[in-house]
């Protein structure tokens, strides 16, 4: 496995990737799969306020669900909705990536700030790549052989294997974006998991990382709450949290370095101990828990 490069250039300038980097999701759309809780503008707004102040190293705004039961969504609508909570996200200094496959809607977060653009279409688009590469942005590379907001579940879809597949597919896609003006140095790697993918499929492509890793780009690891980890523990999205835990585990020893996830808290505690366990942050030796917190009282659970 190639070693994980240590920068990754974004139109705002570097961010450092030597190290695992939560990315916390903010859905600004009505009808996202995984989110039940406020789906207001002002919701999406203390949304990256919690996300900051948790820990979240990248804001990502999505202003249209990939939801499969329901139309896409005009550019301009899809721009309003964002739009706010963008600003709101660049005002407070974060790094910015937009979750889109429009490229009206690239040009105007990336005019707005943004610095990173999630293209789930595959870097399909030349505009929308066109767009990145003028604004000197960094791409997240989604491998999918579907259309946004449209699923395949076809055991037969990759007769030659899914990682051979997709080291392919990443082989020409890298060579097309160099051509349209962006360099490895600008590319996130994600395997895509669920688009395109039965739950094996996704199972078998994750256990490819290592192969993908030798592309010398950062790795994506968008597991939060996605199908695969429902289908294996058949659990609801918002009952996935210790599947997301596993799989980002597995992704981070193979490589994962941006970890795309919607409870950035659990994640940044995920880390901490994580890192503790493999010697890559010093443990104080003076190091105690308070009392207030060591323990917890009864839970009375009469009516």
């Amino acid at each position: 496995m190639s070693p994980a490069p240590a920068t990754l250039r974004t139109a705002i300038g570097e961010v450092n990737v030597d190290r695992p980097l939560v990315v916390g999701v903010v859905n600004a759309t009505p009808d996202s799969f995984s989110d039940r809780g406020d789906r207001s503008t002002a919701g999406s707004l203390r949304a990256v306020e919690r996300h900051l102040e948790d820990g979240a190293a990248i804001i990502e705004i999505g202003g249209e669900s990939n939801v499969t039961n329901r139309p896409a969504v005009a550019a301009e609508e899809e721009i309003a909705r964002i739009m706010p909570v963008l600003e709101t996200a660049v005002a407070a200094g974060a790094v910015v990536s937009v979750d889109t496959y429009k490229p009206a809607v690239a040009e105007a977060a990336l005019a707005a700030g943004a610095a990173i653009v999630n293209d789930i279409s595959g870097g399909g688009n030349e505009a929308l790549i066109e767009a990145v590469s003028a604004a000197g942005a960094g791409i997240v590379l989604m491998h999918t052989v579907v259309e946004p907001k449209t699923q395949r579940w076809d055991e037969s879809a990759y007769p030659e294997g899914i990682t051979e597949h997709q080291l392919e597919f990443f082989a020409e896609r890298l060579a097309r974006l160099e051509e349209l003006g962006i360099s490895r140095d600008q590319v996130v790697v994600d395997p895509g998991p669920d688009f395109g993918k039965t739950p094996r499929q996704t199972v078998e492509s994750l256990r490819g990382l290592p192969r993908l890793a030798g592309f010398g780009c950062p790795i994506m690891l968008a597991v939060s709450r996605k199908d695969f980890i429902g289908a294996l523990c058949h659990r609801p999205p918002s009952e996935r949290g210790a599947g997301t835990f596993a799989a980002l585990a597995f992704g981070i020893a193979a490589g994962g370095r941006l970890l795309r996830v919607h409870d950035v808290a659990g994640t940044r505690d995920f880390l901490r101990v994580l890192e503790a366990l493999q010697g890559e942050v010093e443990v104080d030796p003076a190091l105690r828990i308070p009392e207030e917190i060591r323990r917890e009282p009864p839970r009375d659970d009469r009516v």
